[in-house]
């Protein structure tokens, strides 16, 4: 396994900024805005010859509502952790936030490393005489957003926690099925992710957009390995006010565009309302398979239950392949039930099909129904190829594809995905119609044929000359 290394400090010392830098990656959201990570973020960073785990926590000890639940979090982080590196603000000084983290890491008894951010225009013997009554070991000097001092950070990270050079390639994605929790704010999605791993890693509050990142979760179930991105919750676009929650957005609609199957959070009280088939379109747009999650289920009457249901059924009436699973997340209730259809839909996305069975069904959808004519001529749709998946493509050949119409493109794709049980996955045609070899060719009369016209034009004046005379 690989070592696994905690940023730790008080909110808007720099954490995110470091992680980005070590990871070589823009995960982490960086503003202006203290408090602005709140749940567990992880990466790699490349150490030597191997790799380590590095791990972006909320701040400790700031101001706000949710301060206890950002402690819990590092706590957590911190048990895991075989090396804690200390982040301070070389600006600021020293304050009183970070003398009760240094007495709290000294509690936790884990090996620590010192590091002073921010020390560009900063005198560094200021820097060191700040910080050195809170009897650490001497410090690295940084500077997290021009990458300043790296070289020497990482240097010392090799000395403190060597990497494991077996590690997966730095390129290399997560292993497993990628899984995204998209929805509106405060419909449950953190305490669905909870639920699914069977721990605490997102935080969950009861105040809309406590998520504001999208954060990677790698885990196993059954033998199977998952990743879950919980995402921040979309709210209208009129809605969205705060430049970090525009970059929220921002990681949501990626999350959509990475995953396998997104998983959209609806809330069994309310329904389901227009920003929820506003997120689905985005959702779809994405070519990722959805499956629809009604949650707090069990909070309802039956004749709520029985109103919910015609509501889903008539709001989702335009998108039938799409399964629903009920659950409640607070208390599991269908929760498990969730991976068996997650297994299946990932399994009809990959979309492991033959070209001689595509044409066939092809053929046969055509033969049911065949494409109406135009300008007289039929349209031809002669073979069927598989093109991509995640979402399933299919490549079409044949003539005068262009004019075909929309309804029956939807009758393509709806048949296709009938005969091939593609279940909750969008369904995307490519046609591609044969090219007329002469269409733009003109065709150059030989000097034979040129006399020839030119006696039939004389002869037909004579004849017209004529009539006119009689």
């Amino acid at each position: 396994m690989p070592p696994t290394i905690v940023l730790v400090g008080r909110p808007n010392v720099g954490k995110s900024t470091l992680f980005n830098r070590l990871t070589g990656s823009r995960d982490a959201l960086v503003a202006d805005v203290p408090g602005l990570t709140r749940d567990r973020r992880y990466g790699y960073v490349s150490l030597g010859e191997g790799r380590a785990v590095l791990v972006d926590t909320g701040g400790l000890f700031g101001d706000h509502a949710m301060a206890e639940e950002l402690a819990r979090q590092t706590d957590t982080a911190i048990l895991e952790a075989d090396l804690v590196v200390l982040l301070l603000d070389g600006r600021d000084g020293m304050t009183s936030a970070d003398e009760e983290i240094v007495r709290y890491l000294r509690r936790s008894g884990v090996t620590c490393l010192p590091v002073i951010n921010k020390i560009d225009g900063v005198s560094e013997a200021e820097a060191m005489a700040e910080f050195s009554s809170l009897g650490i070991d001497t410090p690295l000097l940084v500077s997290a957003s021009h990458g300043r001092g790296m070289q020497a950070l990482r240097e010392r990270l090799v000395e403190m926690c060597p990497a494991d050079a077996d590690v997966q390639a730095e390129n290399e994605d997560l292993p497993g099925i990628k899984v995204a929790v998209i929805g509106r704010p405060n419909v449950g999605k953190s305490t669905l992710v909870n639920r699914m791993i069977g721990e605490e890693r997102q935080i969950v509050f009861d105040m809309p957009g406590t998520t504001r990142d999208a954060i990677d979760i790698p885990f196993q179930h059954d033998g199977t390995d998952y990743v879950l991105i919980d995402t921040a919750g979309v709210r209208r676009k009129g809605k969205v006010s705060e430049t970090v929650e525009k970059f929220s957005v921002v990681k949501a609609l990626d999350a959509m565009q990475r995953a396998q199957v997104v998983l959209l959070v609806v809330d069994a009280r309310e329904g389901i309302v227009d920003q929820d088939l506003h997120i689905l379109e985005l959702a779809l747009n994405a070519g990722a398979a959805v499956i629809t999650v009604v949650n707090k289920w069990d909070g309802l009457s039956e004749e709520a239950r029985d109103h919910v249901r015609q509501t889903i059924e008539r709001k989702l009436g335009f998108a039938p392949w799409i399964p629903l699973q009920r659950i409640s997340a607070l208390h599991g209730t269908g929760v498990g039930d969730l991976f068996g259809l997650i297994d299946r839909v990932c399994e009809a996305g990959e979309f492991d099909v033959t070209t001689s069975m595509l044409t066939r069904l092809l053929e046969n959808l055509v033969g049911s129904h065949p494409p109406p004519a135009v300008r007289g001529r039929q349209i031809k749709l002669k073979l069927a190829t598989r093109s991509g998946q995640h979402p399933p493509r299919i490549t079409i050949h044949g003539n005068q594809l262009d004019s075909l119409p929309a309804s029956y493109r939807r009758y393509l794709q709806n048949g296709f995905r009938e005969a091939l049980d593609l279940v909750g996955n969008p369904v995307e045609l490519d046609f591609r119609s044969s090219e007329n070899p002469f269409a733009k060719r003109r065709n150059e009369l030989t000097d034979r044929q040129k006399r020839q016209r030119r006696r039939v034009i004389k002869h037909r004046k004579k004849g017209k000359n004529r009539g006119s005379g009689a």
